[in-house]
């Protein structure tokens, strides 16, 4: 309970909405952001991103039993069938052994696909970063967050955001304590553009890269208090240890 007390989580669609979708952003062009995955579970519960044709990243505490889940990939208006989705079951998934659901430390879980998806203008895995990114560098996030104040309700449209990665001297000044060597800071200090609930375990893309996992914040656009991402690049030897032992 600490932890749900400290920080919002930016996961279920069923959680309580503040400034509920991603903040001060506007509808992505259609298909421009072809890796961004819906994890639904009857209702749309977490994003991710595809990261090749069979795998999946996502943030821990967006667990669920695997076959509660579907994966939906090539999708835009999340309500309407447009012909693009591709619809797919989850095989496995592996969340890290050192996630911690206090301080979400370790914020990230990868999901095998039962299938390979099929890769197209509407389809295509993100690649991983080679390098850890550079404070204000700027990076897309996106995502599916709910989008009114007063209820619950998904948008229909993949939202976008593009904001500023941090320094660790802001990002520690925003949250004294609470960052650790896999947490990345990105947004303004000033606030008004951010991810929020919904949105977890979604991108955050930086020149081309996955460098983020959307995981916590306090609030979400509030002055002082930027989005706090899962440092992808420093959990690489993990990855490739998931995705070497399973595929």
């Amino acid at each position: 309970m600490i932890g749900l007390i400290v920080f919002v989580f930016l996961g279920a669609a069923a959680a309580a909405p503040v400034d509920d979708k991603i903040v001060g952003g506007y509808e992505c062009s259609p298909h421009s952001q072809p890796w961004q995955v819906s994890i639904n579970i009857g209702y749309h519960d977490c994003g991710g991103s595809l990261i090749n044709d069979q795998w999946i990243i996502s943030a821990a505490h967006c667990w669920q039993n695997p076959y509660s889940q579907i994966v939906i990939v090539g999708d835009h208006h999340i309500w309407v069938n447009e012909g693009t989705e591709q619809f797919m079951s989850v095989d496995a998934i592996y969340w890290h052994e050192s996630y911690d659901y206090q301080t979400l430390d370790y914020d990230i879980m990868l999901m095998k696909l039962v299938h390979p998806v099929t890769v197209n203008q509407y389809v295509k895995p993100i690649a991983l970063p080679k390098a850890c990114p550079t404070p204000g560098d700027m990076c897309m996030v996106s995502g599916w967050g709910n989008i009114y104040t007063d209820q619950v309700f998904n948008p229909f449209n993949l939202q976008c955001v593009e904001v500023p990665i941090l320094s660790d001297k802001e990002c520690e000044g925003s949250y004294p304590g609470q960052i650790t060597d896999r947490m990345v800071c990105a947004g303004y200090l000033e606030g008004g553009k951010d991810a929020c609930q919904g949105d977890s375990g979604g991108p955050l893309v930086c020149n081309g890269e996955l460098q983020g996992i959307v995981s916590w914040g306090q609030g979400c656009a509030q002055p002082n208090y930027p989005g706090v991402y899962t440092k992808v690049c420093s959990l690489m030897p993990w990855i490739n240890d998931i995705l070497s032992s399973y595929s």
